[in-house]
């Protein structure tokens, strides 16, 4: 298998480390903007070598990936559609899909075109923050043209099944429809939130001082690109703009319940959102694997976590994961340690409980 990517950075340089884990006899070449990127994908043995343009050399790809900025993989499409052979599949790893659809259907590329959207990422940007395992167990929407046979369609969802992730099948504009409400506005309420106590501050910036816990739980995505952010915003106007009007009347709303002490419409907004938000799905349910994870107060002191650690170690019990948990507003406990199975998770916390630590299991 040929693949092909055109920008590397986070979510093609993971996607490029998980084609090269599951499929490591594959080649694998890319192009961007940035030279030293690809020199550093090259001696990590992620990418075989470096195309000198978007050229032939793509031509006999079986995937190409489009994962420079929204506004940029355009202008590769007219680069790419001379080039490409009959059965190439282009795709995308953009947030939005109207646009890219809009482009490939003007261009008559829609036979060799698939969208898709990796629903993982985070904060952190560029390929040296790219992980094999950011795309596993995630969501993976795939947004296939009217025209795109069908048979690449199914041969693509095997292929992002293959690399662990999720497939899930539909229309591009209900695609953006869904992201702009449960990704793209949640952004913007994000930055803006973060914006107004930093205009809203004291003199002395007591409020920054304090700002932990759930401000900071709430508002961890306001440090994303600014750049991305900004074409997603651009390239999903309509449907943002849309739900973010309803979303402001809402607020209208809730200041006139305050205004009016309407003490009983107050505790309704807090009652119907926690029980919408305790009714998403749970670890483990659907397609998503169980996470097995316990919880545990662990005393502020000098090799503390060194002793939990070597405690189950001496017992055979493999973690897959240890790690501080920063807010302890909802989390009973200040350890989360994750585990790769159920029966190691629950000797574990056996185990722990015998030595006097206090378990929470969720």
């Amino acid at each position: 298998m040929k693949i092909g990517f055109i920008g590397l950075g986070l979510i093609g340089g993971s996607i490029a480390r998980a084609v090269r884990h599951f499929y490591p006899e594959s080649e694998i070449l890319a192009s961007s903007r940035t030279r030293a990127t690809l020199e550093q994908a090259v001696r990590d043995g992620v990418i075989n070598r470096i195309p000198d343009d978007i050229d032939e050399d793509f031509g006999s790809c079986d995937y190409i990936f489009l994962c420079a900025p929204v506004s940029s993989n355009a202008e590769y499409l007219k680069k790419l559609k001379p080039v490409i052979a009959p059965s190439c599949i282009i795709t995308d790893v953009g947030s939005t899909k109207s646009d890219i659809h809009a482009r490939v259907a003007k261009l008559d590329m829609e036979a060799n075109f698939i969208g898709g959207h990796p629903m993982a990422g985070s904060e952190k940007t560029g390929y040296a923050n790219s992980k094999r395992i950011l795309i596993e167990n995630a969501y993976y929407v795939i947004t296939p043209t009217q025209k795109v046979p069908q048979d690449a369609v199914k041969q693509y969802q095997d292929f992002v099944k293959s690399l662990k992730a999720l497939p899930l099948v539909m229309d591009f504009k209900t695609h953006d429809y869904v992201t702009a409400g449960i990704s793209h506005l949640p952004h913007i309420i994000a930055s803006s939130l973060v914006n107004l106590i930093r205009e809203s501050d004291t003199e002395d910036e007591i409020m920054k001082l304090v700002a932990a816990g759930g401000f900071k739980d709430i508002t961890r995505i306001a440090s994303s690109s600014p750049e991305m952010w900004e074409q997603i915003c651009m390239t999903n106007r309509e449907n943002i703009s849309s739900i973010l009007e309803t979303y402001i009347k809402s607020l209208t709303r809730i200041r006139q319940q305050l205004d009016h002490a309407e003490a009983n419409a107050v505790y309704q907004l807090f009652e119907t959102s926690r029980e919408y938000r305790n009714s998403l799905p749970q670890k483990g349910s659907g397609p998503l694997q169980r996470i097995y994870e316990i919880y545990c107060d662990m005393v502020d002191e000098v090799g503390g976590i060194a002793t939990l650690a070597t405690i189950l170690a001496s017992n055979q019990i493999s973690l897959k994961n240890i790690g501080i948990v920063h807010s302890r507003e909802f989390i009973e406990a200040v350890l989360r340690i994750e585990f790769y199975d159920e029966q190691a998770m629950k000797q574990a916390a056996e185990l722990l409980r015998k030595y006097h630590y206090v378990i929470y299991e969720r």
